[in-house]
């Protein structure tokens, strides 16, 4: 039987998400390895990451500095915005370097069996960045789940008293998938094929 210390690192390395029991316990085991300056400067960076970073006032992606990097890019086409579920599905279609638009992180997707209902997600904001009238495209990149087609289909009532074209990303990615965890090459097609919503 493992000390009480060595379970109490297991049981919170397992509250992270994707890391089993067993991949919690041996990271509790790895890291018992370590020298302690070097479990310091994790533990460190740890604290420095959640003390620094914020949501961006604008589209709520994650920042050092307001707005973020995204935001205050003037190289950008301002007259586009994606909407997307999650940081992850930003940070995914970053990676591709293809879209050079705007967007907006609703934080999650409207699931009524979770009680998560348009009043906990970030489309107020959306619709104020849209009343600005600089928009002129709206992406739907929601996931491909049921989850994110309701939250497509709620997103495509509300945006319908704007003059703004809404296009939805193909759908090159299977059904209830994640897309933070998508390849570059299935975002970037589903990127290229958007059509109108």
């Amino acid at each position: 039987m493992a000390s009480e210390a060595i379970e109490k690192l297991i049981v919170a390395l397992n509250r992270l998400p994707g890391i089993g029991a067993k991949s919690a316990r041996r990271l509790t085991l790895e890291m018992l390895t370590w020298d302690t300056d070097e479990v310091r400067e994790l533990a460190d960076l740890m604290v420095d990451v959640k003390t620094r970073v914020r949501r961006c006032s604008i589209c709520f992606n994650l920042t050092e500095i307001e707005p973020c990097s995204v935001c205050s890019d003037t190289r950008r086409d301002r007259s586009s915005v994606m909407v997307i579920d999650f940081i992850g599905d930003l940070l995914a279609f970053e990676r591709t370097g293809l879209y050079r638009g705007l967007y907006h992180v609703l934080d999650g997707r409207i699931s009524p069996l979770d009680g998560i209902g348009p009043e906990d997600l970030n489309i107020s904001q959306l619709l104020h960045r849209l009343r600005q009238g600089e928009i002129r495209e709206v992406i739907l990149a929601n996931g491909p789940t049921v989850e994110g087609d309701a939250t497509a289909q709620y997103l495509s009532q509300c945006l319908t008293p704007f003059e703004v074209s809404v296009t939805q990303i193909a759908r090159g990615l299977p059904v209830g998938s994640d897309l933070a965890l998508a390849d570059q090459v299935t975002l970037s097609r589903a990127l290229e094929g958007r059509r109108e919503y």
